[in-house]
């Protein structure tokens, strides 16, 4: 048998879990994040397409090109010139923020 409080006692809610509050802190934390895959000869195609991308688009652009990891490439100061979002070379694991680019060598 389920008991019933009292009508003058106060019933407390508990917290939200995790579980339940997911839904919200996703809404709040996601946006679009866009791979893209590059050789050394798409410099051109990557500097049209962040060109006509605004500032606040409210989207990540993660691009994986296709050179020697070991050698530091020149991309993301070129990229950094054709935008006004954040353009960073990232070697391991970074945290992802929109309306930046991330550049990264494999």
């Amino acid at each position: 048998m389920k008991k019933t409080p009292s009508p003058d006692k106060e019933v407390r809610k508990s917290a939200p879990t995790v579980e339940e509050k997911l839904p919200e802190i996703h809404a709040a934390t996601s946006f679009p994040i866009i791979g893209i895959g590059a050789s050394a000869g798409g410099f051109e195609a990557l500097e049209q397409l962040l060109v006509n991308v605004p500032e606040k688009c409210g989207m990540a652009f993660v691009i994986v090109q296709h050179l020697d990891p070991t050698r530091k490439g020149l991309m993301p100061e070129l990229l950094q010139r054709c935008t006004s979002m954040k353009v960073t070379q990232v070697k391991d694991l970074t945290r992802v923020q929109q309306n930046c680019v991330y550049i990264r060598a494999s």
